[in-house]
């Protein structure tokens, strides 16, 4: 007997498609839209109206539905900026997630998590599977977008300023503090801005900041507001601003004048941070071999705190205990 397929969902969402089509990736497909030629506008106006389903289709359907081929998909996805098919639909997916209302988005991840682990109960858990891979794709996703040459830019750029600020609030806190620990020894002066009294002593901390000076803003879902404000306080007073986030659709990723990005997936938690500190570790290893004085610098700072670290002592006869 031939089954009825069962109908599709119904995928829409108004206010998920709009905020969609605000993103980063849902402005390039408007350009294309209102411009461009032959199948692009086609594809383009399916991908705006259905973001959820483009996500969830693979090439062929898409084809289909768009009246197009595989070959077509391809050459658009590369228009776009990825790889290929697959890559944009990452995007999409990565996108969308961005869209939705961060406050709930944890929530969310962690009753889904719950009720999946519920519905294999007695099973091997595959939720915690599912953390390990996504950090080790974020972090392979993070080396990828580095390279010596952006690198070493953006070290030169942290040398040059007189002051450098290092801002996160949250759990990205943590992260400014251990990078202003790491540069405070090769710049002229580090400040931590959101190191304690919260963001009113934070602005204050901000209030001289200037065209000499470099602010790094470092935020990932759930994004900060005042991380936000701040670092634009920053661009408006002509510092140089680098922002370490998750993806170019990050709010604080419009007013950086450079972006690092460290992926930040996570199949529980609002955010992963380990690809954060892949960056920082390698913006930092950069920063050090980027002058041979700097080495001295750090001979020096051992030697300051030499009697602060730990050294077993050594037995009578020159063996360790």
């Amino acid at each position: 007997m031939k089954k009825t397929p069962l109908p599709t969902p119904d995928f829409s969402d108004p206010a998920l498609d709009t905020a969609f089509g605000h993103s980063t990736l849902g402005l390039r497909l408007r350009e294309i839209l209102g411009s461009g030629r032959g199948s692009n506008p086609v594809i383009a106006d399916f991908l705006l109206r259905n973001p959820v389903r483009a996500t969830a289709w693979g090439i062929e359907e898409l084809a289909s539905q768009t009246g197009t081929s595989t070959a077509t998909l391809s050459r658009f996805a590369k228009l776009l900026g990825f790889g290929g098919y697959a890559a944009l639909r990452a995007g999409i997916a990565d996108t969308l997630q961005n869209a939705l209302p961060p406050l709930f988005q944890p929530v969310d991840k962690l009753r889904d998590a719950l009720q999946r682990n519920n519905a294999r109960a007695g099973e091997a858990n595959p939720i915690i599977a599912e953390g390990l891979q996504a950090s080790l794709n974020n972090l392979q996703a993070a080396a990828s977008l580095l390279n010596p040459a952006l690198l070493t830019a953006t070290a030169h750029k942290i040398l040059a300023a007189e002051t450098v600020y290092t801002l996160g609030f949250g759990i990205s806190a943590h992260l400014a503090a251990i990078l202003a620990l790491d540069l405070q020894p090769f710049c002229r002066q580090a400040i931590n801005v959101v190191e304690f009294g919260g963001t009113e002593v934070a602005a204050g901390r901000l209030m001289n900041i200037g065209p000499k000076d470099l602010l790094i803003a470092i935020s990932f879902p759930r994004y900060a507001n005042d991380a936000i404000l701040l670092t634009r306080h920053a661009r408006e007073r002509c510092a140089h601003v680098i922002a370490l986030t998750d993806s170019m659709a990050s709010p604080l990723a419009g007013p950086a004048h450079d972006v690092l990005i460290a992926p930040a997936a996570h199949p529980v938690l609002s955010s992963s941070s380990i690809a954060a500190m892949l960056v920082i570790e390698a913006l930092v290893s950069s920063l050090m071999i980027s002058s041979d004085g700097h080495v001295q610098q750090a001979g020096r700072l051992t030697e300051a705190i030499s009697d602060y670290l730990y050294s077993p002592k050594k037995a009578p006869n020159g063996r360790g205990p």
